[in-house]
């Protein structure tokens, strides 16, 4: 699953840099072509949805949400050797990130419709002639998969209203692309909907990143990682480090929600 998500990702970014030339979370170096913008997901588009849960064991609850959202979500061990938690390690329970009208990143109280979001943030320390590697890993869960439809919609056009974010104070994110690929396009088979962005990352230093955002849904679970390399790292490599994982929580959603 990890080689065909990765595989789908390129496949999708190459393939829209070669048919046209039109145009978000943590950079695509100067020499790599960034993914195009696509059209947004249309609800209830795939004929047949990528996985099927167990009706019994999709959240209804708040608290259901939150134990789903804590057993998918990386930590730092699952990222890989050297890898250590961020300060602050994760988000704030009852909240998720919004993009205000100012294209400014910020907490807000969860919405009515979802249950639980939580968000893990690692960080690879600088060594080895390299810069310091920073990652995200989310999960948000909807009472419906309607929700988590729309959530990846607004990923799409987030990019395309606010192709330069701030995702804290003295940090910005420019240059943002996104292509979005359902059920079934370009071999896409491991989600529902899935959305890759990349733009640059920078820093309070003022050097720019590779910076990457991939999201997928599977049913009414939202799953989403972020990369953000520092010095000596391009897009290339830090494409699999990103696809694997968001591959591995995937399988994880569907491992908690399948039938026993």
């Amino acid at each position: 699953m990890t080689l065909v998500l990765a595989g789908s990702l390129l496949a999708g970014c190459s393939a829209k840099g070669a048919d046209d030339g039109s145009s978000r979370r943590t950079a695509s170096p100067a020499h790599t072509d960034s993914p195009k913008a696509a059209a947004p997901p249309s609800g209830g588009s795939s004929a047949a949805p990528a996985f099927t849960p167990d009706a019994d064991l999709v959240p209804r609850t708040a608290k259901d949400g939150r134990e789903l959202a804590d057993s998918v979500v990386f930590a730092p061990r699952d990222w890989g050797r050297g890898y250590v938690a961020q300060d602050p390690a994760a988000s704030a329970q009852g909240t998720w990130p919004a993009l205000d009208r100012d294209c400014r990143w910020e907490r807000q109280k969860l919405p009515r419709g979802v249950l639980a979001s939580l968000s893990r943030y690692s960080r690879q320390p600088a060594g080895g002639g390299k810069g310091e590697v920073k990652v995200t890993a989310a999960a948000t869960v909807h009472s419906a998969a309607l929700g988590a439809d729309e959530q990846l919609s607004t990923t799409l056009e987030e990019a395309l209203r606010c192709p330069e974010q701030q995702p804290r104070s003295g940090e910005r994110i420019t240059g943002l692309n996104s292509l979005g690929t359902p059920f079934g396009a370009r071999e896409q088979e491991y989600a529902d909907d899935s959305v890759l962005e990349a733009g640059q990352y920078v820093g309070k230093g003022g050097t720019a990143q590779p910076y990457l955002w991939m999201v997928a849904r599977s049913g009414t679970v939202v799953v989403a990682v972020s990369v953000t390399g520092g010095k000596g790292h391009t897009q290339e490599e830090l494409l699999p480090l990103g696809s694997n994982a968001l591959a591995k929580m995937l399988v994880r959603v569907q491992q908690q929600l399948k039938e026993k």
